[in-house]
């Protein structure tokens, strides 16, 4: 099973709100996910991020591979591979 880090919408018309999630890489967007490691606001100015570090340095031991996005959120963070 690939298991990937990326976002899943939340929030309602015009105005997104992501869930930084562990999902298998099969699922839809916005379907089920294994673990829920943070979350992130593109509509604030500086957009505001919150991660688990703990969590997200677990999944990616284990070979979750994050989307583009979610690696320049992880490398905000300061959490690297």
């Amino acid at each position: 099973m690939a298991v990937k880090i990326r976002l899943r919408r939340m929030g309602y018309k015009r105005n997104p709100i992501y869930r930084i999630v562990v999902a298998d890489s099969r699922s839809p967007r916005d379907g089920r996910c294994i673990d829920e490691i943070g979350t992130y606001n593109p509509n604030t100015d500086p957009s505001e991020f919150k991660v688990d570090e703990e969590k997200a340095k677990k999944w990616l031991a284990n070979g979750a591979q994050p989307t583009d996005v979610v690696a320049k959120i992880l490398k905000l963070a300061g959490i690297e591979k």
